[in-house]
């Protein structure tokens, strides 16, 4: 029996099984269940909830887990919010009484969130950014695995060079210096032999990044952004910031998006003593590009690195002065993100993510950029 009135579908994913919850807007529960996500699985599911026509979908962690059941929900033409985990574990903890947790209480919980709060981001199906989602995860997972190389590399140089070979050891560098090395004994031989291997290795692995980096340039250089333009931010940064910011608009401030990546200070006075300290929430991924950017920044003089002895010279320590300067770089990120959706705007079709901005355009200003603006003198401290 079709029933009227709009519902909440709350749903805790996994690999290969979605529970599910169906809410009224009294909170009342009107269904729920668990289903396989194969075909047959999902057929079921869509059966199910057929008698609720005018519902949405919350789904926890739509840019984690919960990726693949969204984007079959967004093909169907389903409307899909993502509801964050952290959100969602708030919630259980008040919603079911000491935190207990199985997959019934986290659909229930998801969908609570869903009903009783607005401002949850709606799930677009962008295949720009599904494009730089991939090209980036890629890029990210390359980048583990010659660190992981070289450390297994420099264990064996230890034990095959005394006092091991420098830090910052390039392939080239490995292969010279395992050149010169001839041991006698039947273990030094094979430690030589999976060290060469090992050099091999990373040199494919260098040429895949390479490759990466060009293919993820050329993709984020359609998108129109200018954040490439950005000290301190690199290819696999700037896609990042895309892939997870999304649209910028969503946030109403720059003290919003900074809340949002973590680089908003944490209030930690006490009686006459203020003082803040760097917040450990936020979306870590932004947060890390955003240390990332710091940090080549204050590598060589500049903007960045004048600002940061300034918070020195004022009494700050290091950690301080670099959240303030992580705050000041989230502030320039918006502004810039920010730019680029109102050039988007102008140019019309083609513009990247232009029809979504449309409804924003009352929103939108260009603020002034008063800090890390690009200048000749900025421009190749790029990382």
């Amino acid at each position: 029996m079709v029933q009227s009135g709009r519902v909440v579908i709350g749903m805790d994913p996994h690999k290969r099984s979605v529970t599910i919850e169906v809410m009224g807007a009294d909170e009342a529960v009107l269904g729920g269940g668990r289903f396989a996500t194969d075909s047959a699985g999902y057929r079921a599911l869509q059966d199910y909830v057929r008698r609720w026509p005018d519902r949405v979908w919350a789904v926890e962690g739509c840019n984690g887990i919960g990726r693949h059941v969204a984007l079959r929900l967004l093909q169907d033409g389903q409307d899909v919010l993502d509801v964050p985990p952290k959100l969602s574990a708030r919630v259980r903890v008040f919603a079911t009484g000491q935190g207990r947790k199985t997959d019934a209480t986290d659909a229930h919980s998801v969908a609570l969130v869903a009903t009783r709060m607005a401002g949850l981001r709606p799930v677009a199906d962008d295949e720009q950014l599904a494009v730089l989602r991939t090209l980036v995860d890629r890029r990210r997972s390359l980048g583990e695995e010659h660190t992981r190389m070289v450390s297994q590399l420099h264990h064996l140089l230890l034990e095959l060079v005394p006092g091991g070979a420098k830090k910052d050891l390039s392939a080239v560098q490995a292969k010279q210096l395992l050149a010169k090395v001839r041991p006698r004994d039947a273990a030094g031989k094979v430690r030589r032999r999976v060290a060469a291997e090992l050099i091999g290795d990373l040199e494919r692995t260098h040429r895949r990044k390479k490759a990466a980096d060009k293919e993820l340039t050329e993709a984020i250089r359609a998108t129109g952004t200018t954040l490439l333009d950005l000290p301190g931010v690199g290819p696999s940064g700037a896609a990042r910031l895309l892939v997870e910011v999304a649209d910028i608009t969503r946030f109403p401030d720059r003290a919003h998006f900074a809340s949002w990546n973590g680089t908003a200070p944490i209030d930690a006075s006490s009686g006459d003593h203020v003082r803040h300290r760097l917040s450990r929430a936020g979306n870590r991924q932004i947060n890390r590009v955003l240390h990332i950017m710091a940090t080549v920044q204050l590598r060589r003089p500049g903007i960045g690195r004048d600002y940061f002895d300034r918070k020195k010279a004022t009494g700050k320590t290091s950690m301080e002065a670099m959240r303030c300067l992580k705050r000041r770089l989230s502030d320039l990120v918006f502004r810039t993100m920010l730019d680029d959706a109102v050039a988007a705007l102008k140019t019309g079709p083609g513009g990247h993510r232009g029809a979504s901005l449309t409804s924003q355009r009352g929103r939108l200003a260009s603020p002034h950029r008063h800090f890390g603006s690009v200048t000749s003198r900025t421009r190749h401290h790029r990382a």
